[in-house]
């Protein structure tokens, strides 16, 4: 996902903001020359880069110069560069004037657009505080095509039809910056390229170029008639000539007046389509042969010769090797398109269970009564990463037994020594050598890897989860309550760590985090490791170490640059460890179960990250001892897993990960068959709801069910398009709804209640389907109240 988190320089200490802000631009080609008077004080850059090059900037700040970087050094002798990119601006606000080669060009203000290119000293003075939205553009993309100089004029540009046109696009894109993604940069991209360069053919034609006004017209009509027609293979300029009532001769000498041919130029636009197409995520699933037929190649072997004669690069090493220049937001999630497809290394040999897409079946164990039951953590009993209706159940039990769970954090590798090191059943999950995987699906992606090479499941969900449960006679339209009674930290097998209990915390990639950090280097992974006493019975945890992430090789040869994969051992002879961190500080422990989830019946795989109707990685740390947790049941036996430990989390699990800290629960298992429920606000239900002994809390997420409203791209989806204001409006409603069956209220009552009386918080914005809660305290209603609200008040008031 190409999502752009705004760099503010007010988020740095004030010594550095002035540095920041100079760094930022650079990245963009650009310098700064502020004002020796005034302190620097106010900067926000956002930036989208396309997989084409191309990048596009939304600039905010004070009163300042912006010249070319290095322009300065070149007035000394130094050559420009050759590939610098073209830039194109559009002044949302401010006032300022452009110049070209040392000399005033042209005054602008708001709403204006310029074009400026490195490959000549210019600079652009705003006056005052400004917006602006930038075009870096690779400069072939317009060099080629204007005239024969290796140059651009810079000029603001004035009113000609397609300067007309572009302002208005380009306004457009600078309202919507913060949500457009890689397609929308991609499309906009050649769209504002097409205007500015007609504007430009219009408004500063070379002076080499001797065409008259008529020959100039003649040529932006031919050029726009092979632009609509270059998907027929057999093109021809008898083809053109005759649609535009011109003689072929006469359109081959306004090519030829270019320095260049009719079919090189067909072939160059051809090619150009060919080249954003190949890296463009919304045509991820055609082959390349079908791009190349798309835009008149109608030989795979021909187009193949011709783009790497063109760049130097074949189409398919151009396509692989776009999707690791792209400087993209890292995210979770089964990406919309595979891009390359490598081959992932694999064990000499895997039969059976390690093979199998999902885990081996199992014999559960049947229950004739509720009664009591216990099931451990084994490479048999664990599910890593996904949910699935297929999956064979590890344990089958009647409505009210009661569960002793055993669960794992995927984070147990990051310390094996306090983690894993002497516990049977840690060993057996985690156990991985370069020919045994002992879980070898970790996530819902393909088990042979072909999208990314990680490792089978390539990581597209990455929970440990016991189960899953069979419970007779669950119905969809029925309600499974977990009720939890206990919960104890699993403690640590090595003797040398005797009498204590570890958890990992990662501030990873994907926190919420990670686009805002202050300090080099700015897109580090760091690994904290705490530690608990193993009874339970503190209250409270320590911080041990810290490391950085650095690559890890996993056992079978794949290298993760980042914390991409769940499980992979580290390696704490390749980093380096920081003791004393957090010194003195007591955290809080509330142990709780980040994951608790019913089988979803949309999809037979579904990536174990998003949370949704169906509970999962709900991130609530309420859900603890003495807690229950309601979830609607949406398929035969309801199909019960639980993972994800946490021993502490705060609201908004902003890093990425919890305190994560495997842990051994005791639940009892209710169920509630719709319509003959003593709890009749439950039938219906539609999202997980948590009871503590205090309050209720109800869960709303981006998209309650992501699987169903977000169609058959929905787990690539629901991790670029959740926001908050989706998730507060979904538990608004919820709770709306909860307030008016649980206690008889009216809309309006209820309304007004939420405004006054209900908590609303982050739950978690680290897993995809971003969500809020609704926390209702029971002491507002007494259960002995009964009847209207005039009655409740009037009893309140006696």
């Amino acid at each position: 996902m190409n999502r752009a988190v705004p760099i503010s320089i007010n988020a740095f200490p004030a010594s550095k903001q002035e540095a920041a802000w100079r760094e930022t631009l650079a990245s963009l080609g650009l310098a700064a020359q502020l004002s020796d008077t005034d302190a620097f004080h106010f900067g926000e850059v956002s930036i989208k880069r396309s997989p084409t090059q191309a990048s596009f900037a939304l600039l905010r700040s004070t009163a300042q110069k912006l010249t070319a970087l290095g322009q300065a050094a070149r007035k000394t002798g130094e050559p420009a560069r050759s590939d610098a990119p073209v830039l194109i601006g559009f002044v949302t606000y401010g006032r300022g004037h452009l110049t070209d080669s040392g000399r005033r060009a042209a005054e602008f203000a708001d709403g204006d657009l310029w074009v400026c290119d490195p490959a000549n000293p210019f600079s652009v003075q705003f006056r005052n505080d400004f917006e602006l939205l930038l075009l870096c553009l690779p400069r072939e993309r317009l060099v080629g095509r204007f005239g024969r100089g290796a140059t651009v004029p810079t000029l603001v540009l004035g009113e000609t039809v397609s300067a007309a046109a572009a302002r208005p696009l380009m306004r457009a894109l600078a309202s919507q910056f913060a949500v457009m993604e890689d397609g929308d940069v991609m499309a906009a991209e050649p769209a504002v390229t097409e205007l500015v360069l007609s504007a430009l053919l219009a408004e500063a034609r070379p002076e080499e170029d001797n065409a008259t006004q008529v020959q100039a017209a003649h040529f932006a009509r031919v050029c726009a008639q092979i632009e609509a027609r270059l998907r027929e293979p057999e093109l021809s300029v008898a083809d053109i000539a005759k649609a535009e009532g011109l003689s072929a001769r006469y359109i081959q000498r306004l090519f030829e007046g270019q320095d260049r041919s009719f079919s090189d130029y067909v072939r160059h636009r051809r090619l150009e389509h060919c080249r954003l197409d190949l890296v463009n995520p919304q045509h991820a699933d055609r082959s390349i042969a079908e791009i190349g037929f798309r835009w008149g190649f109608a030989d795979q072997a021909h187009f193949s010769r011709v783009f790497s004669a063109a760049y130097g690069i074949s189409p398919r090493d151009y396509r692989k090797s776009a999707g690791a220049t792209v400087e993209t937001r890292w995210t979770r999630g089964r990406p919309m398109h595979s891009g390359a497809r490598p081959v992932r290394p694999a064990p000499a040999a895997a039969t059976g269970a390690e093979a199998a897409d999902l885990p081996a079946p199992v014999r559960p164990r049947e229950a004739a009564e509720p009664g009591h039951h216990h099931l451990p953590v084994s490479r048999e009993t664990v599910h890593w990463g996904y949910l699935s209706r297929s999956i064979p159940p590890a344990l089958r039990v009647r409505s009210g037994a009661q569960v002793t769970i055993e669960t794992l954090t995927q984070h147990a590798y990051d310390d094996h020594e306090r983690m894993i090191a002497g516990d049977p059943g840690a060993e057996s999950v985690f156990r991985w050598t370069a020919d045994y995987k002992a879980v070898d699906r970790r996530g819902a992606g393909p088990v042979n890897a072909s999208i990314f090479g990680r490792g089978a499941g390539e990581g597209f969900g990455v929970h440990i989860c016991t189960g899953p449960i069979f419970v007779h006679g669950a119905e969809p339209g029925d309600v499974l309550e977990v009720e939890i009674l206990d919960l104890k930290p699993r403690p640590s097998a090595n003797p040398a760590y005797a009498g204590y209990a570890f958890g990992s915390n990662a501030a990873a990639a994907w926190g919420f985090h990670h686009d805002n950090v202050l300090d080099e280097p700015r897109k580090r992974e760091v690994i904290t490791i705490y530690r608990t006493d193993a009874a339970g019975e503190s209250g409270f945890a320590e911080a041990v170490h810290s490391f950085r992430w650095t690559p890890q090789t996993d056992p079978f040869g794949v290298v993760h640059e980042t914390i991409d994969y769940p499980g992979v051992p580290v390696d704490h002879r390749r980093i380096e460890k920081r003791v004393g961190v957090l010194a003195g500080a007591r955290i809080p422990v509330r142990p709780h179960f980040g994951f608790i989830a019913v089988a979803p019946r949309e999809s037979d795989m579904v990536d174990s990250v998003p949370p949704g109707y169906f509970g999962g990685n709900i991130d609530n740390w309420r859900a603890g001892k003495g807690a229950s947790v309601y979830l609607p049941v949406a398929v035969p036996g309801a199909l019960l897993s639980i993972g994800d430990p946490h021993l502490a989390q705060g609201d908004g699990e902003i890093s990425g990960t919890a305190l994560e800290c495997s842990l051994t629960g005791e639940v009892r298992l209710v169920l509630h068959k719709r319509g003959e429920t003593h709890k009749s606000f439950l039938n219906g239900l539609g999202a997980p709801l948590i009871e503590t002994p205090d309050a209720w809390l109800l869960h709303g997420f981006s998209y309650t069910n992501y699987l169903r409203e977000l169609g058959r791209n929905a787990q690539s989806e629901v991790f670029k398009r959740s926001s908050l204001s989706r998730a507060l409006r979904s538990a608004f409603r919820a709770a709306r709804k909860f307030l008016m069956e649980r206690y008889g209220l009216d809309e309006d009552e209820a309304i007004s209640l939420m405004s006054v009386a209900v908590d609303f918080g982050v739950t978690q914005v680290a897993d995809g389907n971003w969500g809020v809660h609704a926390k209702i305290n029971k002491a507002i209603f007494p259960e002995s109240r009964a009847g209207s609200p005039e009655t409740r008040l009037e009893e309140r008031i006696t």
